[in-house]
């Protein structure tokens, strides 16, 4: 099968990046800035996004470019005869999998409220009745599968065509409109009477907030998770595009270029959401709910129709944000059952498309009730995200490190560091080996515990 080509630098770092860009970008990242301290919390994040996030990001594609595979086949050239390192790659799939379950319901979410939003339906609500709006959404699952299924179609339906007229087309359009919707959308809430606070709040660090011993390791976990999650790492969802590309740039600039897009839209997330929160008196501190319950109050409070058009446009901004998630790790299934099974691009889209189906059902009727897991209530897309964040992308990180970095068993450092450097940019120093060798892999760990013990507590 031959393999396809990206048709430019540009498309790959967009892909990439759109990948990485999602709702944990413009969701996760705001609402954990809110309640873990604003500017302490993202001063630290940026902290371990360096030190973590990048070296693991050059690692997948260094493994996609070397291996020419797709994230199911990627070991298999690459590892000693005997060793079992391709078991990862079952391990992979199934997270790539278990990811869109969910998260092609949450981007449906946000295909409902752009539409709730356009229509008017917030104009002139309450709390409560906003409140109400986002219960109603998750217990109407018949008009969620609808949704749902729309994003599903329209993403295997983009990834259907070849790879430079489908995914990297669309993907640079999404992006651009995407990263242009932002910096208006920043723009304008940096203006709003009495933002000067909320800019405060969240771009000025402060220490005090993380004065004593329990307060900064709170605020340090959070940010820890953050930076690694936000990535997508572990699940092979970025190797794919390793294995795309051609070897004129060396891989760390390209991980440096995606991290700062990757970075760039969640801290205009947070430019667009906490002056607006300061100028209208919203609490910040709303945790998971800032979006769907306060940001509707937020737009109420603007003069109308400016208010609508706002947030009807900053929902948008979400959609694209969530879609181009999707067809990344569409693409990324669709690769790895090409190569497991032979099928043509178009059955793979075909049979994954009704298979996605099935598979998104649970998540969405999961929320008409909740069950025990070790001793936590949940619904269905919680354990969900359990597995995926908490554990496949974490331990996923942490086989791909140690894969990169053992010399006998696995590829090794200096096997790594030659793909890694191949080309023009940025390179990979013989000084970062016993970083990356001895302390990365116990910085992945930390933050599988930190993650555990985080989402029991």
């Amino acid at each position: 099968m031959q393999r396809e080509r990206l048709g430019s630098r540009l498309g790959f770092i967009l892909l990439s990046a759109g990948c990485a860009i999602g709702i944990g970008n413009v969701w996760k990242f705001p609402w954990m800035a809110g309640q873990y301290g604003g500017g302490a919390f993202v001063l630290v994040y940026f902290i371990f996004l360096l030190i973590l996030g990048i070296p693991v990001l050059t690692m997948e594609f260094a493994l996609g470019r070397a291996s020419q595979k797709s994230p199911i086949e990627l070991y298999k050239p690459l590892e000693p005869k005997g060793t079992k390192w391709h078991l990862h790659g079952y391990g992979m799939l199934a997270g790539l999998y278990l990811l869109m379950m969910f998260y092609t319901s949450v981007a449906g979410w946000m295909v409902k409220y752009f539409i709730m939003t356009a229509s008017g339906d917030f104009v002139g609500l309450e709390e409560t009745a906003i409140n109400q709006k986002f219960g109603d959404m998750l217990n109407s699952p018949y008009e969620m599968i609808i949704y749902t299924f729309i994003i599903i179609i329209l993403g295997f339906a983009v990834c259907s065509f070849s790879l430079q007229k489908g995914l990297e087309r669309v993907s640079k359009f999404l992006m651009i409109v995407l990263l242009l919707i932002m910096v208006a959308l920043a723009v304008n809430s940096i203006t709003l009477p009495g933002a000067t606070e909320g800019l405060k709040f969240y771009l000025v660090p402060d220490f005090s907030k993380m004065d004593t011993l329990p307060e900064f390791a709170r605020v340090a976990s959070g940010a820890m998770q953050q930076a690694f999650f936000t990535l997508s790492l572990g699940i092979g969802s970025m190797a794919i595009f390793g294995s795309y590309i051609n070897k004129d740039r060396a891989l760390l600039g390209e991980s440096v270029n995606v991290a700062v897009l990757d970075t760039f839209v969640a801290v205009t997330s947070g430019l667009i959401i906490f002056p607006a929160c300061f100028a209208f008196g919203i609490d910040v501190n709303s945790g998971p709910s800032l979006i769907f319950m306060t940001l509707p109050r937020v737009f109420n409070n603007m003069a109308q129709p400016i208010g609508q058009i706002v947030g009807t446009f900053f929902f948008v901004f979400l959609f694209f944000a969530a879609f181009t998630t999707v067809i990344a790790v569409f693409q990324a299934i669709i690769a790895c059952t090409q190569e497991k099974f032979g099928w043509s691009k178009k059955k793979a889209c075909l049979i994954n498309c009704v298979l996605m189906m099935v598979l998104s059902l649970p998540c969405i009727f999961g929320f008409l009730g909740s069950f025990d897991f070790l001793g936590k209530t949940m619904q269905v897309l919680d354990l969900e995200d359990f597995l995926v964040s908490n554990i496949l992308l974490p331990l996923g990180s942490l086989v791909i490190v140690l894969f990169c970095v053992i010399k006998r068993y696995g590829w090794g450092f200096e096997a790594f560091k030659e793909e890694a450097n191949t080309g023009k940019g940025l390179k990979i120093g013989k000084w970062m080996k016993p970083y990356m060798t001895f302390v990365l892999p116990i910085v992945t760990v930390a933050v599988f515990v930190c993650s555990i013990i985080s989402f029991f507590a």
